[in-house]
């Protein structure tokens, strides 16, 4: 009876309009162009019901967020996170005629019947305005640059400050803005061809992108005045009790809580897309668990089916999360070619040697400019080869490298479990010769 009246009285009153406060969004597709839609009112993000949902919705859409052409009408239920339980439906159904500058100019109907099954999704061209993080030591950190009609510029310095960098790290899905660093601290320097855009961005903080920010025009930034940012580098999948980074047992994190994932349905597809998620190499199918440790805690994902083109683990099907039969017995392991690899040469053991890495797919030795004890140290703890016995490698015993000299100036601290997340040089920038390369002798073959 209730639902009778509903629908008697949205019949003769017809549809009602957007409040002229309400603001949309599209969350979790793979740039801020496609996505969940979601919309605002009094301060609080909603989802839109599917009913009705068309190309002529979506176009409008894509035109007030400035994402180009409609491409697409995407289930909501395709992005992850999923939407929260607690979050509303705000929208039963929107009506567009599709040449509306934005939804709030569109009839709707408010919501008598829908659930997050039935969430809306949109699909748009990708943004011509792209932001990038370059020279930095992860994706999450480095000189800010923009994309323009294909072509990169660096962001200029005036005017930088954290509610610029909070936007930046929200559009690439970083975390918090943690520091706004000169551009000139990363490298390799800006290249001499590459311009300045000759504008300043002013932001709140609270857009969802550079391009919702006010643009200023400038007109004497140079590429020493360039901006940088400083984010948190999210952890969304690991992999545990391995040698190395890039091999052992698979975590993902849920809720803020690390959980293992479950070997039924596993493929050589889902290792392809772990494997290109942490940035590691080619994918190893791994028969048996490579993990020191068994896993503790939730088993967050089971059945998961992947394409192997997906850029997330996230982003492959699977079963209801936390919902399965498996044990941590069941745990899946993952094993890929790590991009940073190295290896002690020319010794009795592989303990001991010139130490040689592995970047770009070619080994090359280290420079003892500045090297000690911590980095001794740090190299036999990634090998598994027990204590340094340093000061007592010395190149003769071993030989001198040929080819790359790919790492100048290394520093650990003595906390680093890889070489890898010691500060270096830029790779392959040295000022030395092979006479200098370093050498390494561990207690442990």
């Amino acid at each position: 009876m209730a639902l009778l009246v509903f629908l008697l009285l949205a019949f003769f009153t017809g549809p009602a309009q957007f409040e002229s406060s309400s603001t949309v969004r599209l969350v979790g597709g793979p740039h801020r162009c496609e996505g969940r839609v979601e919309v605002q009112q009094n301060g609080e993000w909603g989802t839109v019901c599917d009913d009705g949902w068309g190309m002529e919705d979506v176009a409008v859409v894509c035109r007030e967020l400035n994402c180009g052409e409609a491409k697409w009408t995407p289930s909501g239920t395709l992005y992850t996170p999923s939407t929260d339980k607690d979050q509303k439906v705000f929208l039963q159904e929107v009506i567009c005629q599709g040449h509306e500058l934005n939804l709030s100019q569109c009839d709707q109907v408010e919501v008598f019947d829908c659930t997050h099954d039935e969430d809306a999704g949109a699909q748009c061209e990708k943004p011509s305005l792209t932001v990038r993080l370059a020279g930095g030591p992860h994706r999450c950190e480095g000189r800010v640059e923009v994309q323009q009609n294909g072509e990169w510029h660096t962001m200029c310095h005036a005017g930088w400050g954290m509610e610029e960098a909070a936007v930046v790290c929200r559009e690439l899905n970083c975390g918090e803005a943690k520091g706004t660093p000169r551009g000139t601290a990363y490298e390799p320097s800006t290249g001499t061809d590459q311009k300045v855009l000759m504008q300043e961005v002013i932001c709140q903080g609270h857009e969802l992108n550079l391009t919702a920010c006010e643009p200023v025009d400038i007109f004497d930034c140079f590429h020493n005045e360039g901006a940088g940012v400083q984010c948190e580098m999210l952890e969304n999948v690991r992999l545990v009790g391995g040698p190395r980074r890039c091999k052992g047992r698979v975590e993902v994190k849920h809720q803020g809580k690390w959980g293992t994932v479950c070997k039924a349905g596993w493929n050589l597809s889902a290792v392809k897309v772990v494997c290109r998620q942490l940035g590691c190499g080619k994918a190893l199918l791994t028969k048996r668990c490579c993990s020191t440790t068994q896993g503790q805690g939730p088993i967050w994902l089971s059945e998961v089916s992947c394409s192997g083109r997906e850029l997330s683990l996230q982003r492959c099907s699977s079963g209801i999360l936390g919902k399965n039969n498996c044990t941590h017995d069941d745990d899946m392991c993952v094993e890929c070619e790590d991009p940073f690899d190295l290896r002690l040469v020319g010794g009795d053991t592989n303990c001991s040697g010139r130490l040689e890495v592995l970047h770009k797919g070619e080994w090359g030795s280290v420079c003892d400019d500045g090297w000690g004890e911590e980095e001794d140290r740090t190299v036999c703890k990634q090998l598994g080869c027990g204590e340094s016995l340093f000061p007592s490698a010395k190149i003769q015993k071993f030989g001198r490298g040929v080819g790359r000299i790919w790492l100048d100036d290394v520093r650990c601290s003595g906390k680093e479990k890889s070489l890898e997340q010691c500060q270096h040089r830029f790779w392959g920038h040295h000022d030395c010769n092979h006479k200098e390369d370093v050498a390494v002798i561990c207690s442990e073959p």
